[in-house]
């Protein structure tokens, strides 16, 4: 495990007085992340080219030609045993015993604060290299962001950073991870903004920009700057080609609501097998490697096919074959528990609509001269905007992976379009999807983020009224009848919390004077009243007042022997809450 670093928020607080600018502190910080986090990427890209060449001879993008000439055992036994080997390292190697992206990040941004395990995070990269690396049909960018992420979720939570600092450098790490991925600096920090740190103040989007500029960088010092895609030249010549572009979104939106609903389909049907958890991806890994028998295409992140469709140089009867595998194989892949993203797939399957709707529309209209290759790009962009649900970072990653501009308004108007339909459709996007069927709605993520940055021992007061449970009657109905608040709180010789009472607790013979000194508090008092404890978070203070209906409750120490600490009151919780939403909408307009 690894350890905090020592000293590190001292550390921090002396250079922030030194500087005496936070801003320029998180300009170093982002410098830092935007190196680190572009090492990590290279890392992690290297580690899947490693596997496969292990696992299938290839080197570089094209794993399917060289698997078109393995023989049949091979293409069954590597995703299989592969799948086998990722279950138990799922299942054994993460503590919540799932693969890890970026629904995860989503959430530690709206819910945790920013803060990540890097441990965690290393884990999950490896098992998700390998999980591409035997050929699951499956991303690569999605893990690279949840590495990135966790460096700098684990930098801030070292230097004790506040929420806000810390989700601003966990946006670092993000955008450098998506720069560095795409060689798109623009892209990678709109991604953070969009959808991590969900605004765009000065504040929080430079030291993204820092950091995605700083990611670019060591991505093209070892890569070189070359686009990832090339297409041949085209432009939009004629404006009757908008409707074509329409129609394309129409179908690239329902087409990502159909990846969408086969991943999750394939999810609830693992659930039903009779195999344990860990078992699940080498039979997932069996079934891809069936249909690589036929369709080797579907193997692996798929770039090297969707630039051959890029190119003009598949058949559509291919395009559609391929089309239809790999949304089957990638519902599978992630819907078995394979490790890896969603971006890849849906560029993948983007290609192959647009390439085949390009042939189909040019075969009936061939003086239409934007090409297949390019509505091939419009189908890319179209499907994974509407798969991600990040129409305009999206938008820019297609373009700067392909360094093409010329036809920015054919794809802007598919992309709105597939959007729209995919979230009539499917309501939400793929990661909202994912939280949601962990039990996480973060339609009020903020605010439930903020509630869970403050501890109730931050608000609770510690002169609350307490009784002896051995306080006779009489002194008992003094004391109710001169509280404050109407509830008073009974606890043993120890200070240990045994109950609560009010005067709605006493019974008419309560009020018999003959009864005064043979009833004491513990005969009357309310057993095992709510509580908590002084390190819970407020969203679980007003969840606890919720469901037991008291706006007034108790602190303790532990659960075990119950030492009162103090009580928390519902407005106390509200005045909290609405301190910490001022201070961050304060920041959010750099005020």
């Amino acid at each position: 495990m690894l350890r905090p670093l020592y000293s590190s928020s001292r550390l921090f607080q002396a250079a922030r007085q030194y500087f005496r600018n936070d801003q320029l502190m998180l300009a170093m910080l982002s410098v830092i992340i935007g190196i680190v986090t572009g090492a990590l990427v290279i890392a992690f890209r290297e580690g899947i080219l490693f596997f496969q060449a292990t696992f299938y001879g290839a080197i570089g993008e094209r794993l399917y030609d060289v698997a078109a000439g393995l023989p049949w055992w091979h293409l069954l036994a590597v995703p299989t045993l592969g799948g086998l080997v990722v279950g138990v390292l799922i299942h054994y190697g993460l503590r919540d015993q799932r693969p890890h992206g970026v629904a995860d990040v989503i959430e530690a941004s709206a819910l945790k604060g920013g803060r990540m395990s890097l441990t965690t995070g290393l884990r999950a990269a490896f098992i998700n290299a390998l999980s591409i690396g035997c050929g699951a049909s499956v991303g690569r960018e999605g893990p690279a962001v949840h590495l990135g992420a966790s460096f700098a979720g684990w930098v801030a939570k070292q230097l004790d950073l506040s929420r806000s600092l810390s989700r601003t450098l966990l946006g670092c790490g993000v955008a450098a991870a998506v720069a560095g991925s795409f060689n798109a600096p623009i892209a990678g920090a709109l991604f953070a903004n969009e959808v991590v740190i969900g605004h765009y103040a000065l504040k929080a989007f430079a030291p993204v920009v820092i950091a995605s500029v700083t990611g670019t960088v060591v991505s093209r010092a070892y890569y070189g700057d070359y686009p990832a895609f090339v297409l041949p030249p085209h432009e939009i010549l004629s404006y009757f080609e908008f409707p074509a572009f329409i129609l394309l979104g129409v179908l690239a939106g329902l087409t990502a609501s159909l990846l969408l609903r086969t991943i999750f389909t394939a999810q609830d049907l693992s659930k039903t097998l009779p195999v344990p958890p860990w078992g699940l991806p080498a039979i997932g890994g069996f079934m891809i490697g069936v249909m690589a028998l036929v369709l080797p295409q579907v193997l692996g992140v798929g770039y090297g096919i969707t630039d051959d469709a890029l190119g003009d140089s598949l058949a559509l009867g291919l395009l559609v074959a391929v089309l239809v595998g790999k949304i089957i194989a990638t519902g599978i892949s992630l819907g078995f528990g394979f490790g890896g993203g969603i971006f890849s797939p849906s560029l993948v399957v983007g290609a192959m609509l647009g390439g085949a709707f390009g042939i189909v529309v040019t075969s009936f209209m061939p003086e239409l001269n934007t090409g297949t290759g390019g509505y091939t790009l419009i189908g890319m962009g179209a499907v994974a905007a509407a798969t991600l649900g990040a129409p305009i970072s999206t938008t820019l990653i297609v373009f700067e992976m392909t360094g093409d501009y010329a036809l920015t308004m054919g794809l802007l108007l598919a992309v709105v379009i597939s959007t729209a339909i995919t979230r009539n459709v499917s309501k939400t996007s793929f990661f909202a999807l994912q939280l949601e069927r962990r039990g996480l709605d973060l339609k009020g993520g903020f605010e439930s983020g903020l509630l869970r940055a403050s501890r109730v021992c931050d608000v609770m007061e510690e002169n609350a009224e307490l009784l002896n449970r051995n306080l006779p009657l009489a002194s008992l109905r003094v004391c109710l009848q001169e509280s404050s608040t109407g509830e008073l709180f009974v606890v043993d010789d120890h200070g240990g919390l045994v109950g609560t009472v009010t005067l709605a607790d006493l019974t008419e013979a309560a009020f018999d004077s003959e009864l005064d000194f043979l009833v004491n508090a513990a005969d009357v008092m309310r057993r095992n009243p709510p509580m908590l404890l002084c390190n819970d978070h407020l969203e679980t203070a007003l969840l606890t007042m919720r469901d037991s209906g008291e706006s007034l409750i108790a602190v303790v120490d532990n659960s075990e022997n119950c030492k009162f600490l103090g009580v928390i009151e519902e407005k106390h919780v509200m005045a909290a809450y609405n301190r910490a939403l001022l201070l961050s909408r304060y920041e959010e307009r750099d005020v």
